[in-house]
């Protein structure tokens, strides 16, 4: 007969063999490093390249910026020297000025050109709208008087933006005709560059933004544009609180947004442009990579799972091998069945026996359930007995008298709560009447004094300013109110730092939470059944949440118990608010 080697019985048992367990604990040691090292290369290489063509672009943007200035610095020198503009400034007959003008324009490609007299008079236009306009105080029609040279002037649109203006003066055997002003279309660029992934701003030689695609920009030193942003979603909060692991370091940021930035000098007046590219191109390229190679080790640990998987058939091959001494083990195992199955008789006899002696064992448990339900009241008794003696060696009468009375109706408490241990067999109608919750709560509190002061226990308090008023049994109503107490108080002793919760809340209906931090509920299933209960011997019988459950449910309401969801047990008792039910019954 084949035999199987032990030592193959005992990986088998343990599970994999510790050879096995530790080669696919290496094969994914290796998979983590060589994605964290091919992620921080990967993303080096890309962004390098991002980089790289970010400058090429940026050296294009710059090359046709400085042509456009370039080619229309040329353009006031020429019409200033143009024999016609010149005559119809000496003559003062500017009938054909503005056409001419406007055919100068189609041809040139500028944004527009202005003919201005001494006076600063527009006497020609390729915009017929500003004839007449008046631009003595102009600040590039004043330069361009004082100067021989073309001036430049940037001139601030009150609606935003730039107009970027070439102006020179006209001038006939030395003597002033006028000013020829020809305005250059930069914002041409910026609609081009609006177009594009990246961010493009152009700033003075004073570092304020003069051209870009973020029209908010305009105007602004380059720190306080690039600082401008919407208000967060509390969605881009949250991406932003869990970015990319794997994300560089940005250079700024756009929109909220982390950006490459890269900046080039322009060689005009001391202009400089700066392009920002997002990184969402190098990481889609890095991750796109990365996904390949985890698809890779995904690939090669579902090869060695089916390599183990193969072996695993093989032994169970072997194993079936074994059936036939494992028959021979059934039939021996079959005449000890017939032996137990006698002794199983005998057994069930004990049991009958058994559960007779647990009847009678019950009787004495009833005794400890009533001294377990009266010790809250003793002990709040001795303890006003004891501040009336005090107050009686002050001569305190009438303080005295207040504690007697609360011992009188602690009495009478008692004898209400005798009566409620026969509760759970036989449903009796009590006297109702209006109570507030609120005053059950602290007069239960007040009861539970002496167990809470014998341990420290965080006790919080949630309960409304306006009365919470139910119709109820207010004997009844505290003594569920003292056992969920209880309850909470005995889940809580091995915790370090026991807490209890109450909160009291009136909506639909009035609710009463309990909640504690000890170990929690089991069984929620069993948990108001009779005599079912978690404390070691002596500790309880578990008639209370019974006897509770059933008192919540004669006053019409209902008692749930549940974990709650950082640990603990929750009790909520809900019971209908006196207003509403009274509105119903109309």
């Amino acid at each position: 007969m084949t035999t199987v080697d032990q030592s193959d019985l005992d990986e088998t048992a343990k599970g994999l063999p510790w050879r096995v367990k530790l080669a696919i604990g290496f094969l994914l040691v290796l998979a983590v490093v060589v994605v964290l090292v091919s992620n921080r290369l990967l993303t080096d290489r890309y962004v390098e390249t991002t980089r790289n063509r970010a400058e090429v672009r940026l050296a294009l943007y710059t090359g046709n910026l400085i042509s456009e200035l370039q080619r229309t610095s040329v353009v006031p020198l020429l019409l200033a020297r143009d024999p016609e503009l010149v005559r119809a400034l000496a003559e003062g007959n500017f009938a054909s000025t503005s056409a001419k003008l406007i055919a100068l324009q189609a041809e040139i490609g500028v944004a527009s050109i202005r003919l201005v007299d001494n006076d600063g008079r527009v006497v020609g236009a390729t915009n017929r709208n500003v004839l007449g306009t008046s631009y003595k105080a102009e600040p590039y029609f004043v330069d361009a008087q004082r100067a021989e040279g073309t001036i430049f002037t940037p001139v601030r649109r009150e609606a935003g933006g730039y107009d970027f203006v070439y102006s020179r003066s006209i001038r006939s055997d030395s003597r002033l005709m006028g000013v020829i002003v020809v305005s250059v279309d930069l914002m041409k660029f910026e609609r081009a560059w609006a177009g594009l992934q990246d961010a493009v701003l152009v700033t003075d030689s004073e570092g304020s933004v003069v051209l870009a695609t973020e029209p908010r920009w305009r105007g602004l030193p380059m720190d306080e544009a690039l600082a401008l942003r919407d208000p967060p979603s509390a969605i881009s909060r949250a991406l932003q609180a869990t970015a990319d692991w794997a994300q560089v370091s940005p250079d700024a940021y756009i929109r909220g947004e982390a950006v490459m930035q890269t900046d080039a000098r322009v060689p005009f007046r001391g202009w400089r442009m700066y392009t920002f590219t997002a990184y969402n191109s190098v990481r889609d390229q890095v991750n796109g990579i990365l996904a390949l190679e985890i698809m890779g080790f995904a690939i090669l640990m579902a090869i060695t799972f089916y390599i183990l998987s193969r072996r695993a058939l093989s032994r169970s091959l072997l194993f079936q091998r074994e059936s036939a001494e494992l028959r021979m083990l059934n039939a021996r195992l079959q005449r000890e069945i017939a032996e137990r199955e006698k002794v199983q008789k005998d057994l069930e006899v004990a049991e009958l026996t058994l559960a007779q002696s647990s009847k009678l064992a019950a009787l004495g448990e009833m005794s400890a359930a009533v001294s377990h339900e009266l010790n809250q009241p003793l002990a709040a008794m001795k303890t006003y007995l004891a501040g009336a003696r005090l107050l009686l060696q002050r001569k305190r009468l009438e303080e005295a008298l207040s504690s007697f009375q609360r011992i009188d109706d602690l009495i009478e408490r008692m004898g209400a709560i005798t009566r409620q241990l026969k509760s759970y067999a036989r449903k009796g109608g009590e006297a109702f009447e209006p109570v507030d919750l609120r005053a059950c709560v602290s007069s239960a509190l007040s009861m539970m004094e002496p167990q809470l002061k014998a341990r420290i226990v965080k006790i919080t308090r949630g309960l409304p300013r306006q009365p919470v008023m139910v119709m109820a049994d207010r004997i009844r109503l505290e003594q569920v109110i003292i056992n969920l107490l209880r309850n909470a108080l005995d889940a809580t002793k091995d915790t370090e730092t026991p807490q209890i919760d109450i909160l009291l809340s009136a909506g639909e209906t009035a609710t009463l939470t309990v909640r504690d931090n000890g170990h929690g509920i089991a069984d929620l299933d069993n948990l108001f059944e009779p005599f079912y209960t978690t404390k070691k011997p002596g500790e309880g019988v578990g008639l209370g949440l019974a006897i509770s459950s059933g008192i919540v449910t004669d006053l019409r309401g209902r008692l749930t118990a549940r974990n709650g969801e950082s640990g603990g047990a929750v009790f909520e008792m809900q019971l209908p608010i006196l207003g509403k039910e009274q509105q119903a019954a109309e």
